[in-house]
């Protein structure tokens, strides 16, 4: 494949990043199972070290295997590079770590996945560096929380669990009022479902473990850059604009343009962090991509009639899909969210915490567990599990109240998935 902008989004989740191996003519990418690589000669080596010469020195850094998908993934998502991790929050921190400093801040939505709230409220502050929590919806607040120690703006195209749509546009044109990247997570919407590049976005990050792999058997992260943000605009952020001392004095802005972030994710990010995916991680993953238009669409179908039908069903108090007329991120989902809202929501259970537990119990298809974004349904209680660690103001801001489960919606017979609702849901508040 010559040029990735004359193809359509099916052909490149299938081609994009991948050629037949030059060595045997296998068509799907092999897996380098390899620490290291043979220099031609000692030129060679000294010119990998240098960052003179793109080429692969050791794993810990770069693989051919894990190299496919990372380009895949920005083809994808409408970026210039790409850097592949070990997982969802190691990506995090990989796109974190040469923007910020200690005494530095980001601001983040109230709505995100637990652990990335735990991670942001109480782990990073290891490192001296801070968040602050604020409503998205409330635009003027996230506008008074900037201030000159911030550097990022961290927000969920579809939050994580309720399902709510972020309007990514509107707070891209925050970040770029005060100079500074937004990073938006978008492993639940999908490059699919949402561009967040194209609504303004620096970086996007994935949870590879859920929609990109899709069946449940893999961890992995990735940080796309879009390669569109001015790094020595101003002096908030030398990692890219200021001399690294690692290199000789180059200037990562300077000599690499729009790919600083990617080349210096790999060079010292991986370098340094060594948060690695491994190549039978990519090898899974990019076996994923290949029908990632195909599941989402059905996730999509599926969510909305288990949605339509939870919504009309006395047992439930409210349902949070946004795909819903009822919602109040309706209209924003068709901008943001054109193809679908994904297939991941919350709903409320009369009878609030017991009668949740005894739904997670009783269902027979849907399976109880920590994860989504896979084939198979799935359904958890987050207030007891993943976000268990926050208070109950905290779990209600997140969308994670007592009273509701989150389900993420498989791509099983629809049929089927709401029979088994119907049963757990009689046995749940009877």
């Amino acid at each position: 494949m010559t040029d990735d902008a004359t193809y359509g989004f099916d052909t490149l989740q299938i081609h994009a990043g991948a050629k037949p191996d030059p060595a045997t003519g296998a068509r799907q990418t092999p897996i380098y199972q390899t620490t290291a690589y043979v220099f031609r000669d000692a030129d060679h080596a000294a010119a990998l070290f240098n960052l003179q010469e793109v080429g692969f020195i050791y794993s810990r850094l770069t693989n051919p295997t894990v190299a496919v998908l990372q380009e895949r993934i920005a083809t994808l998502e409408g970026g210039v590079g790409a850097v592949c991790c070990s997982s969802g929050h190691a990506a995090q921190i990989m796109a974190l770590f040469p923007l910020m400093g200690p005494g530095k801040n980001i601001i983040a939505s109230t709505r995100l996945y637990g652990g990335t709230v735990t991670q942001f409220s109480q782990t990073i502050k290891r490192f001296g560096w801070s968040c602050k929590f604020v409503d998205f919806d409330d635009v003027d607040a996230v506008k008074a929380a900037v201030d000159d120690d911030t550097r990022a703006i961290f927000g969920e195209a579809i939050a994580n669990p309720g399902g709510y749509i972020m309007d990514v546009r509107t707070i891209a044109d925050v970040a770029d009022d005060a100079g500074i990247p937004l990073i938006i997570d978008n492993t639940t919407a999908t490059p699919y479902l949402c561009r967040p590049i194209e609504l303004g976005a620096t970086l996007v990050v994935h949870s590879t473990t859920k929609y990109l792999t899709g069946n449940g058997t893999v961890m992995g992260g990735c940080v796309v850059d879009s390669g569109k943000f001015d790094w020595s605009a101003n002096d908030k952020f030398p990692s890219f604009s200021q001399p690294e001392p690692a290199y000789h004095g180059l200037k990562f802005h300077e000599t690499f343009g729009p790919l600083a972030f990617t080349f210096h994710s790999i060079a010292i990010g991986l370098r340094d962090l060594g948060m690695t995916m491994n190549p039978q991680a990519a090898h899974y993953t990019l076996m994923g991509t290949e029908t990632l238009s195909l599941r989402m669409d059905r996730h999509v179908e599926n969510a909305m009639k288990i949605a339509n039908w939870l919504e009309n069903d006395d047992r439930v108090d409210y349902v949070t899909y946004a795909g819903l007329e009822s919602s109040p991120y309706f209209e924003r989902a068709k901008s943001v969210c054109p193809k679908g809202a994904g297939g991941l929501f919350t709903f409320a259970v009369k009878g609030g915490y017991d009668a949740c537990v005894k739904l997670v119990n009783a269902l027979e298809i849907f399976s109880h567990v920590a994860n989504l974004g896979d084939t198979r349904s799935l359904i958890i209680h987050s207030a007891s599990t993943t976000h268990r660690q926050l208070n109950a103001e905290q779990q209600k801001a997140a969308g994670a109240s007592a009273n509701v489960v989150r389900v993420s919606i498989g791509t099983e017979d629809a049929n089927d998935l709401i029979a088994d609702l119907d049963q757990a849901l009689s046995k749940a508040t009877n």
